[in-house]
């Protein structure tokens, strides 16, 4: 059994806030192996909901910071920004900072299987924490929580163009892991010459990665290497 009571102090430290319902904070962190192990299903009922909430929250908050800081973005290019921030790489990240694997109640299958260092227990975890604080909370501290734990994140998007720099980073990634480097192949041009839409793939070897469209090759092969790297951030 966790020491509860220590732990939480040392993620409202982090978080910068005090959980007023210490069930809902042991609930965010119990992971549903857990929860199907024990008889107690009650005092254990797993955090799957709360990360559905979570989820839900996050990308409604960052997708608001995002309209305030990029107002002549498209559509099109604020869902790359939200997703080159909301991932479960970088989900798995803020889970780290908080020390969550550390503080799971997790089910024998998964220690074994070393789950606490699982990027997609994390990330969840981490969703699920924020979804017990917007219970605990309510909408506006966990908006300025949320802004707080991505500074860095959003103060990137504004420095750089980093919706226009996925292919370069698609490439650095492919080559640290895989020693290879990705192809771009337009598969097909769609529409009259005037509005021509061309259609890419990026692959790894003869292995179809992802996909992209745009309104010229450069735009189709930086969507394509966007979509890749949201693949590849998802690996576990």
């Amino acid at each position: 059994m966790h020491e509860l009571e220590g732990h939480l102090q040392s993620i409202e430290t982090s978080l910068g806030y005090t959980f007023k319902d210490l069930k809902l904070f042991k609930k965010s962190l119990t992971h549903k192996s857990y929860a199907n192990e024990i008889s107690d299903i009650e005092s254990f009922e797993d955090n799957e909901r709360l990360e559905f909430l979570g989820d839900a929250v996050l990308d409604l908050v960052i997708t608001d910071i995002l309209l305030r800081i990029f107002p002549d973005r498209t559509e099109g290019d604020l869902s790359r920004l939200r997703a080159s921030i909301v991932n479960t790489r970088q989900l798995a990240e803020m889970g780290k900072k908080l020390n969550l694997g550390e503080l799971l109640f997790l089910g024998k299958g998964e220690e074994r299987t070393k789950g606490r260092e699982k990027k997609s227990i994390l990330a969840n975890t981490y969703e699920a924490i924020l979804g017990a604080l917007y219970l605990d909370a309510g909408y506006q501290t966990t908006y300025r929580l949320i802004e707080a734990q991505f500074q860095f994140l959003l103060k990137r998007c504004t420095q750089e163009d980093i919706d226009l720099d996925f292919k370069t980073r698609l490439q650095e990634q492919i080559q640290k892991k895989y020693k290879q480097i990705p192809k771009y192949t337009v598969t097909k041009e769609t529409g009259p010459d005037h509005n021509k839409v061309f259609h890419v793939t990026v692959s790894l070897g003869q292995k179809p990665l992802a996909f992209g469209s745009g309104k010229n090759k450069k735009q189709a092969e930086q969507h394509a290497a966007s979509a890749a790297l949201q693949i590849l951030n998802e690996d576990v």
